[in-house]
Order: structure tokens, then C-alpha cells, then sequence
């Protein structure tokens, strides 16, 4: 007769992992919930309670804190209790590690969603590619470390544990990632380079949520923009644009301060006044024939991010191709 656990059947998979620096001291409960995050703190009650989570290849007790340097061991045997729904969509992977993946995300979808019952985001597309590969359903959660409007297509870097999380938003706190991004704007500005270091804040009507970066706006907080004209066509110009800071529609609003909104920018006109309100009325006409080329969006593209490896610390820089709405619009005009 067998004398092994009926609980714990050697084809169920196991997770181990070393118990990271800035978890030191907390309980194991705790620390194993950071790994295993789409599994409640009840479902990791019941793992430890089952014997399931080892420290060091010793049994763990609910109670048990854990140190930097130990080794945890937790058997799978009960699934996550709190998925995210995994929907199978096509997804531009342009870099992945077994910490990191970055996709470019197309034109029109939504980062997180905002609705209980919506499955069409860019997390939920994550959540199924990541259980691909992974030794369970739902044993990896993608990690949103930054976000981009849902009209804004380019490169979105998330990650696949909670260290490289912890790390990488850090990172954007504390402005060290370098954002660059390419802009299809209004006009053609004055000067080839410039830095646009302009307050921005939320638009003095309480009924919205847009912002402005005019002198009247409501708790401006700094806002840096450098720019680049790259190239000049008639009536409209690409910009590369190069974020200092990370505020709400920053580079939207920024552009548009200083006389060249984005082509196909619904809410920000010429010196940043307010085109349309959030609800979609119209506040300043458009005209009737303008010089630049039509476009179903805001044209902006997150071109590429830069910054030190979350774990291994090297210097990574990921690109995302042009969006094909924008690369035609300007193979059009370049003839």
C-alpha cells in the first residue's frame, strides 16, 4: 500500500521561489500570496494548513515568518480563486523573458478593464498568453506597471512576478524609464527642438475630468515635455516626443498648449482649449477643410521604453513598430 499523501499527487505541479529581500520578517502566508497573486489569502490558508508550502524542505506553519536567503516550495492543489478571464487574442509579443513581456497594443484597445464582466482588455489577452506556458492555469497574473489611452497604440511592458513588479514600478516613480513617443500634429512648429515645461492640472468645470495646462487650471502639478520635429509636411508634422514626467494625457495636452494638438485629438485644440467635453458635445468647430489627413484616432504611438532590467540589471531598450494607420498615413506623404 501506498503510503503517500492522497492530498498532495506527485502530477500536481509545484512552485519554488526564494524569499525576496523586501519581504524579510513578514509571514509565510504573506510572502507566498506575492508569488501565487491570483490566489486569495483564503486559498493560501488552506495550502498551508494542507501541508503544501515547505520552507527549506521543512513544513510550514501558518504562523511561520521567513528571511531573505530560505527557499519556499508550495504544491498546487487547488487552483487560483480569483482569475482574471483569459481571452484568446492575438497579441504582438515584441520582447519577452521569464520576468518580463511586452506586446504593442494596438490602437482601440483598453489597458485594465473597468467592468466586471468585460474580457476585451489587454489583460485579459495576457492572462491567456501567459497560460500558455505556464505549469498551471492562472499560476502567472500580468502585472500593469504603466498604461497608455486606449486610442494610443505602441509598446505596454508588464510583468510576470511580483519582484520585477515591485522593481519596474519603481522605476516609473521615480522617472528613471526613458519614454519616447511619436506624435502626428497640427502645423508645423516653430522650432525643430524644444521642451515644453508647463503645469498641468485638472480644467476649471467640476463636471469633467479632463485636464489643461492653462493658468487657470485646478492643482497643477509640474509636467516636462522635450520634443523633436522629425519630419514636416504640408500643413502637419511628426514629432518625437520625450516625457519627463508621467502626467494624465500629458503629451496630448502639452502639444496642444503650445498651438499643435494631435490629428484626431477629440478633446484638445489650439492652446489647449477644450474641443468637446467628456460627454461628446462640441465645443469649438473643426475645420471645414483642413490640410492634414484624416485619421479615426489621436495619432500617438509609444515608440519605445528604456530602462535597467528589473532582476538582471542590464540596460534594455524596447521598440514598437509604427502603428499601420500611422506608418500609411505617412508613406502616403512621402510619395
Amino acid at each position: 500500500m501506498s503510503n503517500e499523501n492522497p492530498l498532495t499527487p506527485p502530477s500536481l505541479p509545484e512552485v519554488r521561489f526564494p524569499v525576496a529581500e523586501y519581504l524579510g520578517g513578514r509571514r509565510i502566508d504573506a510572502v507566498v500570496g506575492q508569488e501565487l497573486r491570483n490566489h486569495t489569502r483564503f486559498r493560501i490558508h488552506r495550502l498551508v494548513r494542507a501541508g503544501a508550502v515547505r520552507i527549506d524542505g521543512q513544513v510550514a506553519d501558518i504562523r511561520r515568518r521567513v528571511y531573505p536567503g530560505q527557499q519556499i516550495t508550495v504544491r498546487l492543489l487547488e487552483p487560483p480563486d480569483k482569475l482574471l478571464r483569459a481571452t484568446p487574442t492575438p497579441l504582438e509579443v515584441i520582447y519577452e523573458d521569464q520576468w518580463l513581456v511586452a506586446v504593442n497594443k494596438p490602437a482601440g484597445m483598453i489597458i485594465h478593464p473597468a467592468e466586471v464582466d468585460r474580457a476585451d482588455t489587454l489583460v485579459n489577452a495576457l492572462q491567456w498568453h501567459l497560460d500558455q506556458t505556464a505549469a498551471a492555469t492562472g499560476l502567472l497574473r500580468p502585472g500593469i506597471v504603466h498604461r497608455l489611452d486606449r486610442d494610443t497604440s505602441g509598446v505596454v511592458v508588464t510583468t510576470k512576478d511580483h519582484l520585477s513588479h515591485r522593481r519596474l514600478s519603481i522605476s516609473f516613480q521615480e522617472r528613471t524609464i526613458r519614454k519616447v513617443y511619436f506624435a502626428v500634429v497640427e502645423g508645423r512648429p516653430a522650432d525643430d527642438n524644444g521642451t515644453i515645461d508647463t503645469p498641468i492640472g485638472k480644467v476649471a468645470d467640476p463636471e469633467s475630468n479632463l485636464v489643461s495646462a492653462a493658468p487657470d487650471a485646478i492643482n497643477p502639478r509640474s509636467a516636462r515635455t522635450d520634443y523633436s520635429v522629425l519630419e514636416k509636411f504640408d500643413g502637419w508634422s511628426l514629432v518625437e516626443a520625450r516625457p519627463l514626467t508621467g502626467r494624465f494625457h500629458q503629451i496630448r495636452v502639452h502639444l496642444a498648449s503650445i498651438g499643435h494638438p494631435l490629428l484626431g485629438e477629440p478633446f484638445y485644440g489650439h492652446g489647449g482649449d477644450i474641443r468637446r467635453d467628456r460627454n461628446g458635445m462640441l465645443l469649438i468647430e473643426p475645420p471645414s477643410d483642413p490640410p492634414w489627413p484624416a485619421i479615426g484616432r489621436h495619432a500617438l504611438h509609444a515608440r519605445s521604453l528604456s530602462f535597467e532590467h528589473p532582476i538582471t540589471g542590464r540596460p534594455l531598450t524596447i521598440e514598437s513598430p509604427l502603428a499601420d494607420d500611422l506608418s500609411r498615413m505617412l508613406a502616403d506623404a512621402r510619395g
